[in-house]
């Protein structure tokens, strides 16, 4: 463990953060342009339904930790990683990060398909806060990394989920974030992609990243993370060392005879 990790100001700091979401639930394949227009004229609509995704949830992650987040379906897992990166607002609650953010919440997210795979590379950096020198300094090792040479310069709309992927996850990581989010990116792609992005995580945490990791591949979560949090209904329901909250998950999981 590095030694950022003893650092007592946290990377990540989400304090009793509310999200909800209200819609009208029509039944699937009743809102038709002519349903549509009826309701409008005759004031006849569902009811809006509330949901809360995420009820008063508050975490830390330290420089250098990396902090897994486990659950099913629905519990509220991608809806906090938006949170925490500024794409959903809470209701209530706050969330205060320490440095540069680095984001991997979707495959292709952020990435314009029109736009060639130089061009997203470019304006990806300057989100993140890069200068145009840096961000050229950068396009090399993030297109090596990535495998895309032979395609920077074509449209990322005729790139393969794998070359998204690769770069999306080059980009997150060579923007020398302070905190990575990352939802369920590490599942996807071949053996050897997956080990140079575990290297590459190695490194960011040596240097005092803190990593937010989702993901359903419960392995990974007790073999990377000193940390875990199960969430269920928009709450933390364990919370604990990595293999013991996994270990408690899957046991919540089996079958009962």
């Amino acid at each position: 463990m590095s030694a950022a990790n003893g650092a007592s100001r946290p990377a990540i700091r989400v304090e009793r953060v509310t999200k909800t979401f209200r819609y009208r639930p029509y039944a699937p394949g009743s809102l038709t342009l002519k349903t549509a227009i009826l309701d409008a004229l005759l004031l006849r609509r569902p009811a809006l339904v509330t949901v809360r995704a995420l009820e008063a949830l508050s975490l830390e992650v330290k420089p250098g930790e990396m902090l897994g987040i486990v659950g099913p379906n629905g519990a509220g897992k991608s809806t906090l990683l938006r949170v925490v990166s500024g794409v959903y607002k809470p209701d209530s609650g706050s969330v205060a990060l320490e440095g540069r953010l680095g984001c991997l919440l979707e495959l292709g997210a952020g990435f314009h398909p029109e736009l060639t795979g130089r061009e997203n590379v470019e304006i990806a950096g300057l989100v993140a806060g890069l200068t145009r020198a840096e961000i050229r300094e950068r396009t090399g090792a993030i297109t090596a990394f990535a495998e895309i040479d032979a395609f920077l310069d074509a449209p990322v709309r005729s790139y393969s989920s794998g070359m998204l992927l690769r770069l999306g996850f080059a980009v997150a990581s060579e923007v020398e974030p302070r905190v990575l989010l990352v939802d369920e990116a590490l599942a996807v792609g071949d053996v050897a992609f997956q080990e140079k992005c575990l290297a590459r995580i190695a490194a960011l945490r040596k240097n005092g990243t803190a990593i937010l990791l989702v993901s359903h591949d419960l392995s990974t979560v007790a073999r990377l993370c000193e940390r875990a949090l199960r969430l269920e209904a928009g709450r933390v329901r364990d919370e604990g060392p990595a293999g013991e909250v996994v270990s408690r998950y899957q046991a919540a999981q089996a079958p009962t005879k």
